[in-house]
């Protein structure tokens, strides 16, 4: 168990975001070409537990069914294993559920208090490559609230000078006074019905057997044919986001001979448009939710996805929105509510961008990422993931999809669609080349 030392016994008064997300983990694995030294880890983290010190404390659930994060110090479960596999292939079985790579949090047991909000697995590759798995309870934050806490773990291992690490005491407070009086009305989420709701219990019980994960890699030169294609089609330039984004939800729909009108979900970091500070550690977040008519062109749907970044503090901020909706239900209601993103039913698909957080660019032990790749548990359908590529170039993007029509996307059609901008003298990232299913 690695420990700061000491504990600041700050409360922090998780937000309704933080709440609404509290029975979900985040897992990822870090992959390294070589080993970093496992006592430099150790010390390291437990210096960055003492700048960020909401990932060594506890849970607990307070009379308005909100949580509030104890910063006790109670530490960080840290393991070592000896792993009998090459780095190619621990890539290539990273997305399976049964991989055991990482030791996910316990997100709903860890509600109610004692359980670990964060824990770290050092797998020890068998060709000196290293896997670091890494599973942290959604409550305490989102990918850039991690960021903060790898950057400090960076800082302390690299000799850096110490990192920024805003923690908030009362998150929701902390947003209003930067929130807009009005924002655009759209709650963020749903109350189902009682068939809706049973369907869904029934998507987590059967999520391991029904559904599988997809890498799909694209090369830089790939994504950049598509961005100049889909920008003279939209009349805008385009980021490699609204391009992969409007492409891989386009051919998956087609590919699943899908002839109705859908909806795409875009997770956003509200630190950017609001101009919050990047060190703020929690759930600073948002989405995008646009329709995707039957028949809708990709270079249109990517064109949309730009204009509602541009306009998304206009159009889709949501934070008031949420507050009013969910205190109409009553605070006995939010365990029955669920995000507008996910809707498995209606295919509704979900993209979270995790690229330009800068991760490839922190070291630990001297050493950049050769790949980040997230780690879902369990395996929900209609979900993605969009990463950097092998070492910080192209980008990857990880899918869960039915069982059935993940395996049209590894079938030759499914990876004519997906690289119809790929040329033949594109060159694959070597270590791309090792790893078994990669599309």
């Amino acid at each position: 168990m690695v420990q700061a030392g000491h504990a600041p016994g700050t409360v922090v008064r998780c937000g309704l975001t933080d709440t609404m997300l509290a029975d979900v983990p985040v897992s990822l694995v870090l992959f390294y070409e070589r080993a970093p030294d496992v006592s430099r880890l150790a010390a390291g983290l437990a210096k960055a537990l003492d700048r960020v010190p909401v990932f060594a404390g506890r849970l607990r659930t307070v009379a308005d069914r909100r949580l509030e994060i104890v910063c006790t110090d109670d530490g960080v479960p840290f393991s070592v294993y000896d792993v009998a596999e090459s780095l190619g292939d621990a890539i290539g079985r990273v997305t399976l559920a049964g991989a055991g790579f990482i030791d996910h949090v316990d997100a709903t047991k860890a509600r109610v208090g004692g359980l670990p909000l964060l824990t770290v697995r050092i797998n020890r590759l068998v060709d000196g490559a290293t896997a670091v798995g890494i599973s942290w309870h959604h409550a305490v934050a989102d990918m850039q609230g991690f960021i903060v806490l790898l950057r400090a773990w960076s800082a302390a291992i690299e000799g850096g000078p110490p990192t920024d690490a805003l923690i908030v005491t009362d998150r929701d407070a902390y947003l209003d006074d930067v929130l807009p009086t009005q924002d655009s009305g759209r709650p963020g989420f749903r109350l189902p019905d009682a068939d809706e709701a049973a369907a869904i219990q029934r998507e987590f019980a059967t999520a391991l057997g029904a559904n599988r994960t997809v890498q799909i890699y694209f090369g830089a030169a790939e994504v950049t044919r598509m961005q100049q294609k889909f920008g003279a089609e939209a009349g805008v330039p385009l980021s490699a986001n609204d391009v992969l984004c409007a492409h891989v939800a386009s051919t998956i729909r087609s590919l699943d001979d899908d002839t109705e009108d859908r909806f795409l979900a875009l997770p956003v970091n509200i630190r950017r448009p609001l101009n919050l500070s990047p060190a703020v550690v929690g759930n600073m977040l948002g989405e995008i939710y646009l329709s995707c008519p039957a028949g809708g062109r990709p270079e249109t749907l990517a064109g949309d996805i730009r204009a509602a970044v541009r306009d998304f503090v206009g159009s889709h901020l949501n934070v008031r929105a949420n507050r009013e909706f969910l205190a109409a239900l009553g605070p006995s209601r939010l365990p029955d509510c669920v995000p507008i993103g996910f809707n498995p039913a209606q295919r509704t698909f979900s993209v979270s961008n995790w690229s330009r957080f800068g991760a490839y660019d922190i070291p630990l032990d001297g050493q950049r990422p050769a790949l980040i790749s997230p780690a879902a548990n369990p395996p929900l359908p209609w979900t993605s993931w969009l990463v950097e590529g092998f070492d910080g170039v192209g980008y990857v993007s990880t899918v869960v999809l039915p069982a059935r029509l993940a395996a049209r996307l590894r079938g030759a059609t499914g990876r004519d669609a997906l690289h119809s901008y790929r040329e033949p003298g594109d060159m694959l990232p070597a270590l791309a080349t090792t790893v078994r299913k990669l599309v």
